[in-house]
């Protein structure tokens, strides 16, 4: 996983990343095989860095780096679960040349110490398509418990898809 001897960290987002964050969540080459949505508002992103910095008691967006490098972006937003609970739901989106190399696992590791370490909540969840066997995979490395699959759950390129749901919750996380 290390790239000339760096590792993977997270940072805010900083307003040179918008042009990547915008290919990654606009652009359907960029965004890959199981994260394209449809086109959406291309001003979304710069608005939402200049209101919050995509940061919120709510939700959030942060950006995996190797060495500098931006290699795409995780976020979350908080989710009910109960009629006084809720849990964080995460997401991740690599660029093209970042896929394959366990980088996302790291990322997506980070971003679950990042939440337990600063926020209340217990379970941080993450859900992917059945069909998208690297990201499983990358749950499980970092630490996700896989616990079934919703069916119907997601609309994209014509057809609703079944996903895969996974959590981590703060028992599952050892202390060092």
């Amino acid at each position: 996983m290390d790239d000339e001897g760096s590792r993977v960290e997270l940072r805010p987002v900083a307003e040179a990343d918008l042009e990547l964050l915008e290919r990654l969540t606009n652009d359907p080459v960029a965004a890959g095989e199981h994260q394209w949505f449809g086109w959406h508002d291309p001003g979304y992103l710069r608005r939402r860095w200049h209101e919050t910095g995509m940061l919120t008691t709510e939700s959030g967006m942060l950006v995996p780096t190797l060495g500098g490098r931006v290699l795409g972006l995780v976020s979350w937003h908080r989710t009910r679960t109960g009629p006084a609970a809720y849990c964080w739901n995460m997401g991740l989106v690599l660029a093209a040349e970042a896929r394959g190399h366990g980088y996302g696992t790291e990322a997506q590791r980070l971003l679950v110490a990042y939440l337990f370490a600063h926020t209340q909540l217990n379970r941080v969840e993450a859900t992917t398509e059945t069909g998208n066997r690297a990201e499983q995979r990358s749950l499980e490395k970092a630490g996700f418990t896989r616990e079934g699959v919703l069916r119907g759950y997601d609309f994209r390129d014509g057809e609703w898809r079944d996903h895969v749901i996974y959590s981590v919750v703060r028992s599952d996380v050892a202390k060092d």
